[in-house]
């Protein structure tokens, strides 16, 4: 098990050293150079992890990523000891650490960080801290549950899903009136609480910017589709395993069922910990896409719960052919799956292909060099001292690629960078820049150029490639007349960032008479931009109908 887990964390180094930061890592570590409380779009956590690695590694792939490689090897022991506590056998604590190994999201995926990752061992300590504090009988673990608790928070948000299974754990067993007079949960959640204090304290300060962005989400309402639930439900047979997962569930189930039954608490916090998060995510997902890493922090205890469930099933009076069969399937799952792993790694890293075409997930967000070098030769053109662009995956790559040489600015979305330093004014203020977006972005009838004197004369068009297909078109043009705002007021469309879960969606109509739109020439174009894209969504919708007239603006951009 040693040798096997040492050569699959090798995969995973070698895996966050050569391939491309995707945008939102980069979106991540340009956090990581900043120093505020918290960050719009989450706790800051994450930047803390990137800072933490890039001080050690430098600003390379890996000294981003090598936080998240490191919280993997943190969660397989925090699961090996919950088993090991609960069972004292040692195949239940193979099988448990052998499960994440054998699901992308943790064998592969660890090695990609984000704020899930972040959130990972911190609510994994959490659990193990209340598993302590079963066997021992002591209440001190709930003080340590509850630091856990807090960094957890200081990671994401959802970590509050976690509070049902928190609470069912000191309710139910017979114990509740004993804690429910003790003064040690109330502490616990007092040291959450003050651990959680930047995150309020930012917020007070930005007019709850962070809960008012991610709230959307939350109570947003929409038609049920079966396509947003049948994407939830592939994403988790993809990310945990087409074997793996009927085996996590049919495992938590039965914990569930044993512990509620029996008012074993470890079970109901092991199950809960799955079944509520679970139970949401999927109900959302109802009627809003629900994001590829946001199950993630759930599943360590399904696997916990899983190897525990194995174990108790002899000793339970279980027919001997169900037993055999159950760990039959477990050990089925574990090896079908690290192959799976393998072979995905493999096709990322070795592989020259491309069989999932534009919908690839690494693809969709690789190939920002050929853009940068085109970046590079114009600035030497024009003699731009600064790059502008209008949405944050492409300010962070440039950001990431130029390291700092000279200044890029979103100048739209403003309020994602509350509190961040200002780039260097002397550089932009009465100087050419260099605007590098997204198509249509660029577009004259983007409501967003109404807002901003900026004369822009079209340079170049570039596609973004991976292995062969086109994944993006971006403009370069030449960009003056006008200095960014880099504090806006609320009320400004340079300050409002894109609502999630789709809520807004103002369309405008434009006619872009001669103008080329991704590749097509002499065409008049009615565009319908859905400015209300989501932060999971790679690409934004714009559909393309024919239209009228010619718009004032821009000039005519070369093909």
């Amino acid at each position: 098990m040693a040798a096997l887990i040492a050569a699959l964390t090798a995969l995973r180094v070698i895996y966050a050293s050569l391939l491309d930061l995707r945008t939102d890592e980069a979106y991540y570590w340009t956090w990581s150079k900043e120093s505020v409380l918290s960050f719009l779009d989450h706790p800051p956590m994450i930047a803390w992890f990137i800072r933490f690695g890039t001080a050690i590694f430098g600003d390379t792939n890996f000294g981003v990523r090598f936080a998240g490689v490191l919280a993997m090897g943190v969660m397989q022991l925090l699961i090996a000891d919950i088993v090991r506590r609960v069972t004292h056998d040692c195949r239940a604590v193979v099988i448990a650490v052998l499960m994440p190994e054998a699901a992308l999201y943790y064998g592969l995926l660890m090695a990609k960080v984000s704020p899930d990752v972040a959130l990972i061992p911190f609510a994994t300590a959490m659990v193990w801290a209340l598993v302590r504090l079963t066997e021992s009988d002591d209440g001190r673990w709930w003080l340590a549950a509850g630091a856990f608790a807090g960094l957890a928070l200081l990671s994401k948000f959802t970590a509050g899903l976690l509070l049902p299974a928190v609470a069912a754990f000191m309710l139910v067993p017979r114990w509740r009136g004993r804690w429910l007079r003790s003064p040690y949960p109330w502490l616990a959640a007092l040291i959450a609480l003050v651990l959680f204090l930047p995150v309020l304290v930012w917020n007070m300060q930005h007019d709850w910017a962070s809960f008012r962005f991610q709230l959307v989400r939350a109570i947003a309402t929409h038609e049920w589709s079966l396509r947003t639930l049948g994407e939830f439900i592939g994403l988790q047979f993809g990310l945990v395993g087409f074997i793996l997962l009927p085996v996590v569930l049919t495992g938590v189930a039965l914990t569930a069922w044993r512990g509620y039954r029996r008012g074993d608490a470890v079970a109901i916090l092991l199950s809960t910990a799955v079944i509520v998060p679970f139970g949401y995510f999927l109900w959302k997902s109802l009627s809003l896409r629900v994001g590829d890493t946001w199950p993630m922090f759930i599943w360590p205890f399904g696997f916990a719960a899983a190897a525990i469930n194995l174990a108790m099933l002899r000793g339970e009076g279980w027919p001997e052919s169900l037993v055999r069969s159950s760990f039959a399937w477990a050990r089925l799952a574990i090896i079908c799956g690290i192959a799976f792993v393998a072979g995905v790694f493999l096709y990322y890293v070795a592989s020259p292909w491309n069989f999932i075409g534009r919908t690839d997930p690494v693809g969709g967000e690789a190939g920002y060099e050929a853009i940068v070098d085109r970046a590079k030769l114009e600035l030497q053109k024009t003699g731009a001292t600064w790059i502008a662009t209008t949405d944050y995956r492409t300010y962070a790559m440039l950001r990431w690629f130029f390291g700092g040489r000279l200044p890029v600015v979103q100048i739209n979305e403003r309020g994602r960078y509350l509190g961040f330093r200002d780039p260097d004014m002397n550089l932009i203020r009465g100087h050419t820049g260099l605007y590098v977006g997204r198509e249509p972005y660029n577009h004259p009838a983007n409501p967003l150029w109404a807002s901003t004197t900026a004369i822009r004369e079209p340079l170049e068009r570039v596609d973004r490639v991976w292995r062969g297909i086109v994944m993006d078109t971006y403009a370069l043009e030449k960009f003056t007349g006008w200095t960014p705002e880099l504090s806006p007021p609320e009320g400004s469309p340079l300050y409002r960032w894109r609502e999630l879960a789709g809520e807004i969606r103002p369309a405008f109509h434009v006619a872009a008479g001669k103008m080329s739109f991704r590749g097509a020439q002499g065409a008049n174009y009615d565009v319908q931009l859905h400015i209300g894209e989501s932060r999971d969504s790679p690409m934004c919708s714009a559909h393309l109908r024919s239209g009228p007239s010619n718009r004032p603006g821009m000039t005519k951009s070369r093909t």
